[in-house]
C-alpha cells in the first residue's frame, strides 16, 4: 500500500520505516488539510493525529483511499459516516493512555488543590511568601467521575488511593466493578450537585457536545473544581468563564479547550476577515487562560514516552491487520 503519515516526528518515522518496509511510505510533519491533500491524492491509506481534519471535502480528493488509521482514541476529526458509505475503513487506538491521562488528571487536580502553579509563578518573581496559598486535602473529598470507561476507572483507582469518596456517572454501568473498586453510580445531576472535584472522561460526539453548559453548570456544588482531559467541546467555554467569575466553580484544570486549534493557528485569523465566530472563540480562550484559578496544559494528557510507543505499535498493527484483510479497532460511528 501507499501510506501517508501526517503529524509525524523523526523518531516515529524511524520505527514506521522499520516495521512497514513492504509498503511505500510518505511522511509529513504538518496536519492533513484541504490545502495539502493534493500531495497525497493517490494514497491507499492515511494515518494522522487529531489536528488533521478528514472531512468529506478532503476525503473526496483521495479516490484510492481504503484505510484511515488515526493515532488517537477519539475520531471526531474524521467523517466516519462518509467513510462508511465509501467503504473506507477507519481504525483508532482505543486503549493507549488509560493510566497516562488519569495520572495527568491528578497532576491538574494537585496543581489546583495545593496552588502549585501560583507558587511557581511567585518564586520566579523572588517572592517566597505563603499568603493566599493555603490548599486543601483530597482525602475525604467527593470525586465525581463523568465517564467510567478505561480512563475513568484508572481515575477512580487513584482517587481511592487518596482516600476520596467516588461517585461516577456513565450510561453503561458495571455493578461488579463498582463493588470491587468501592464507588457509587449516580445520576449526572446528583454528581454535579455533590462532587467536590468533577473530572470529565467522555468521547466527543453529538451527545456530549456542551455536556457542561450554561444551564447545568448552575447545579455544580459551590466551590467545586472542574477537570477536563477529554475534548474541549464537552464544556461550553462561555458557561465556564461565567461560573468562574460568579464563584460557582473555584477552579478549572484543563488539558483541552473548545476551539483549542485556534490557539495554535490564531495568525490565520488575520487573513480571514469573515471568521467572526473563530475570533470570538479565541478571545474567550484568552480570557479563560488569563485567570489564576485556571491551570491549562496544551493537550498533553496522552503525552508520555510509554503512551506514544503504545500508540505507534497499535497503529502499525492496525495497518498490518488491514493489509491481511483482518482489520482491527474499526470504528463505525
Amino acid at each position: 500500500m501507499k501510506i501517508a503519515f501526517f503529524e509525524i516526528t523523526a523518531k516515529e518515522k524511524k520505527l514506521l520505516i522499520k516495521q512497514l518496509k513492504q509498503h511505500e511510505l510518505l511522511f509529513f510533519e504538518e496536519a492533513l488539510t484541504i490545502d495539502n491533500v493534493s500531495k497525497v491524492k493517490d494514497v491507499n491509506a492515511v494515518s494522522m493525529f487529531i489536528y488533521s481534519e478528514l472531512e468529506k471535502a478532503v476525503l473526496v480528493k483521495m479516490p484510492k483511499l481504503k484505510l484511515i488509521a488515526t493515532r488517537s482514541t477519539g475520531f471526531d476529526h474524521v467523517d466516519v459516516g462518509y467513510c462508511n458509505k465509501q467503504k473506507i475503513t477507519v481504525c483508532n487506538v482505543p486503549y493507549y493512555g488509560e493510566n497516562t491521562v488519569a495520572e495527568h488528571t491528578f497532576a491538574l487536580i494537585l496543581s489546583l488543590s495545593r496552588n502549585v502553579h501560583k507558587s511557581y509563578v511567585r518564586t520566579l518573581q523572588n517572592d517566597f511568601s505563603i499568603d493566599g496559598l493555603i490548599g486543601f486535602d483530597l482525602k475525604g473529598k467527593v470525586m465525581g467521575v463523568v465517564g467510567a470507561g478505561h480512563i475513568g476507572l484508572h481515575v477512580i483507582r487513584i482517587a481511592k488511593g487518596f482516600g476520596m469518596e467516588v461517585k461516577a456517572f456513565d450510561t453503561n454501568q458495571d455493578s461488579f466493578l463498582a463493588e470491587v473498586l468501592d464507588f457509587e453510580y449516580v445520576s449526572f445531576g446528583e454528581l454535579l450537585k455533590t462532587a467536590d472535584i468533577i473530572s470529565l472522561h467522555v468521547p466527543y460526539n453529538k451527545h456530549t457536545h456542551h455536556l457542561i453548559n450554561r444551564e447545568n453548570i448552575k447545579l455544580i456544588k459551590k466551590g467545586a473544581i472542574l477537570i477536563n482531559t477529554s475534548r474541549g467541546g464537552v464544556v461550553e467555554i462561555g458557561a465556564l468563564i461565567k461560573a468562574l467569575d460568579e464563584g460557582i466553580i473555584a477552579g478549572a484544570g484543563l488539558d483541552v479547550l473548545e476551539g483549542e486549534e485556534l490557539i495554535r493557528e490564531e495568525k490565520q485569523l488575520l487573513y480571514n476577515e469573515n471568521n467572526v465566530e473563530a475570533l470570538k472563540q479565541l478571545v474567550q480562550d484568552h480570557i479563560l487562560l488569563g485567570k489564576d484559578n485556571v491551570v491549562f496544559t496544551p493537550h498533553i494528557g496522552f503525552y508520555s514516552e510509554e503512551a506514544l510507543q503504545r500508540i505507534l505499535e497499535t497503529t502499525i498493527s492496525n495497518i498490518l491487520n488491514f493489509d491481511q484483510k483482518l482489520p482491527t479497532n474499526v470504528v463505525t460511528s
